[in-house]
């Protein structure tokens, strides 16, 4: 488990310590473990209980847009996760959730694998990056940062949410988001993500009168098929490109394009400063643009 502590003061003249825990997985044999930001994000003083020891934790970076944090202890040869593989997972293959529900520790729970992909706006950050597996294994308030196990004991997730009054909705992040994002807070104590500056959905007839009928808005589709860019952040790469509200995106690099997700994969996927060849649709015609991928500005806490 992960429990962290912070001092509360009320009006300068007295002090109480809060105590919250949650979960997290060793990632490597030699003491970096891998939690979720929103465990870790407030603590003054973090600790880790592992194999009934105490260990005071260093944290060595957190990523806010994936909800992912990597602590380190001091302590060698430990059993560090064995991976799976995301991509494989289908759904409804069987999942165990392990982790330290309401401070009890090691609980596991099983369920099934009820979607992949899912993007639900429940992330604390400005610009989140989601692309959650969705399961109806029972996660509770303790278990986000602990692992998601498929049927061999490999590590395919990492739980990391709830919806508040929902039963069998619990979600994860995919074990490559978690293992690339670690490697990158343990080699520099920060992650870079590719970031294009548009907001997208995905086009459908229905979806196509909706943005042509919206009268709030001058933006407007010629097609109903692709991703339709509905507004672009200004001094973006997106708005240096020439992308502009209205156009649909029909390719990405000789890709067809069809949802949303594909669009978020493959600038996630992107080098900052590399090059996406873009095939959009503008009033019925086709234009090639490139796009320079930015780096993903950090949200400034105020």
């Amino acid at each position: 488990g992960v429990a962290t502590s912070w001092d509360w003061f009320f009006g300068g003249t007295s002090s109480q310590t809060q105590v919250s825990s949650g979960s997290g997985v060793i990632f490597t044999t030699d003491g970096y473990i891998v939690t979720n930001n929103h465990v870790v994000a407030s603590a003054e003083r973090i600790e880790i209980i592992y194999n009934k020891r105490n260990y005071a934790a260093e944290l060595v970076g957190t990523d806010p847009s994936t909800d992912l944090a990597v602590l380190k202890i001091e302590e060698s040869n430990l059993p560090a996760i064995k991976l799976g593989n995301a991509k494989n997972v289908q759904v409804g293959e069987w999942v165990i959730a392990v982790g330290n529900p309401f401070s009890l520790s090691s609980t596991v729970t099983a369920g099934i694998v009820s979607a992949k992909g899912r993007r639900i706006g429940i992330l604390e950050d400005k610009f989140p990056i989601e692309s959650f597996i969705q399961t109806d294994a029972a996660i509770n308030p303790g278990n986000s940062g602990g692992p998601l196990l498929n049927a061999s004991g490999q590590v395919i997730g990492m739980n990391t949410a709830i919806i508040q009054g929902a039963q069998g909705l619990g979600f994860a992040i995919p074990i490559k988001t978690a293992q690339q994002i670690a490697k990158e807070l343990i080699s520099t104590g920060k992650a870079e993500h590719a970031y294009l500056g548009i907001e997208m959905a995905t086009l459908t007839p229905d979806v196509k009168n909706q943005i042509n009928n919206n009268p709030n808005s001058s933006v407007r589709v010629a097609v109903d098929r692709g991703v339709a860019i509905v507004s672009v952040v200004p001094n973006s790469p997106a708005a240096a490109a020439g992308l502009r509200p209205g156009d649909a995106i029909q390719k990405i690099n000789n890709r067809p394009i069809i949802h949303s997700e594909a669009v978020q994969e493959l600038v996630q996927n992107a080098k900052v400063g590399g090059n996406l060849q873009m095939e959009i649709n503008r009033n019925g015609q086709i234009v090639i643009l490139n796009v320079r991928p930015g780096s993903l500005p950090v949200q400034k806490v105020s």
